[in-house]
């Protein structure tokens, strides 16, 4: 029987960790860190997922068969290169290739090089000059920070007032490090999750997913990591599954080989269904989080068998999926995305019918409390969209704790 290591603690490792779970060749299941919910299902380590040394020293000494990368952090850091020189298989790209997430300029550069459609941009280290252009745009106005933000590097400004704030933020007082601004212009039209399983030059689509970035109700408030999500989205025709495909997703795995870092893993395009067809958000270079706790619990292929095809550079096979909807809610710490509380007790009713992702929960004297900003993802399958979304938000009612709050209307542009 295989073992695997799974790399991170959040909802995206609670739903890979759930669907390596579900593989009849694999005995035992590490994760490092995990969280309380984690450990529901697999062994876990205290090992920081930066902590490139100890992962691999533990990957070494415990005969892992497999390690599979979930946060980008991990990424960045080379855990990928690492496990590769020691002569390890993990499933990830390597720090070259994660490049692709971890600099938003490297990435619109990549576009423009290789004419895959997106926003209009300007990169900028200067403050003053970021100002002046922002200045001769229009409103709203889409401002990136370069590097990594766990989620929170995007702002788009109503107002030129904002816009200020958001570049001094950037730019001078360098409140998500030293970095470069990405000045972009502001596309309209309804967002989709494209995650495909890439091997080089071989890109394997799953089913898609559409991700609620805002805070609260009626997308409103400040972005977030994600709210909710739900899979397929019926929005989105097939012409449009096509032409992100074709012009997008396989020209960018193709670009990435040209410029001399292949990428191997999960490359996940944020696109938006503009009046001018699909164009490219933002690329990640791993699950996204939450649309992995909708998508994975579709996939009906032996989840290790597809890991294994990308880590050994094999041929893939055929990805099946289930016809099920998934929809699944948030349940975050009141306060999030900005500061909140931690430590609140969680109390979960028996048996309920639908799947509950850990995202940041810890566990003490038979009892689960709060100890991140997301805290539970409850994901609820039916045979349509209005089934699943009532099945989760029951749930969700059901679970009792002083300081979560959530949205409703996850999936309301369909429903």
């Amino acid at each position: 029987m295989k073992k695997v290591l799974v790399i991170g603690g959040g909802g995206r490792e609670h739903a890979i960790v759930d669907a390596i779970s579900r593989s009849p060749q694999v005995g035992k299941i590490y994760c490092a860190p995990g969280n309380a919910g984690i450990a529901l299902q697999a062994e876990c380590v205290a090992i920081k997922d930066t902590d490139v040394e100890g992962l691999k020293n533990f990957a070494l000494a415990n005969e892992i068969d497999l390690a599979v990368v979930g946060p980008e952090v991990a990424l960045a850091a080379g855990v990928v290169d690492a496990f590769k020189e020691a002569g390890l298989r993990i499933f990830g790209p390597s720090k070259a290739a994660a490049t692709i997430e971890a600099s938003k300029d490297f990435a619109k550069q990549l576009m423009a090089k290789y004419n895959i459609p997106t926003a209009a941009f300007e990169t900028f280290e200067d403050y003053d000059a970021a100002l002046e252009y922002v200045k001769k745009g229009s409103f709203p106005v889409v401002l990136k920070y370069d590097g990594l933000a766990a989620g929170k590097g995007v702002v788009i400004p109503e107002t030129l007032e904002e816009a200020e704030e958001t570049l001094k933020d950037m730019l001078l007082d360098d409140k998500f490090g030293k970095g470069k601004v990405v000045v972009e212009e502001f596309l309209t039209g309804p967002e989709f999750s494209f995650m495909c399983f890439v091997d080089g030059l071989d890109v394997y689509p799953m089913t898609l997913s559409q991700d609620h970035k805002r805070a609260y109700e009626g997308d409103k408030g400040p972005n977030t990591g994600g709210m909710g999500a739900y899979s397929p989205v019926p929005i989105i025709t097939d012409e449009d599954l096509e032409f992100s495909l074709e012009h997008v997703m396989k020209p960018t795995a193709a670009a990435m080989v040209a410029e001399g870092c292949s990428f191997t893993g999960v490359l996940y395009g944020g696109l938006m269904k503009t009046p001018q067809g699909p164009k490219v958000i933002e690329f990640n270079c791993r699950f996204g989080d939450p649309e992995t706790e909708v998508v994975l619990p579709r996939l009906e292929t032996d989840i290790y068998d597809v890991f294994s095809a990308v880590a050994d550079h094999t041929p893939m096979p055929e990805l099946k999926w289930n016809e099920k909807v998934t929809m699944g809610f948030v349940m975050a710490s009141k306060g999030y995305p900005g500061d909140y509380e931690k430590g609140y007790e969680i109390e979960f009713p028996e048996d309920l019918p639908v799947r509950i992702y850990h995202m940041g929960t810890s566990y003490k004297d038979g009892k689960f409390y709060t100890s991140g900003g997301r805290v539970l993802m409850v994901v609820g399958n039916g045979n349509d969209l209005q089934e699943a979304h009532d099945k989760a938000l029951k749930a969700v009612e059901s679970i009792k704790c002083d300081n979560l709050f959530y949205r409703r209307d996850i999936g309301w542009r369909v429903l």
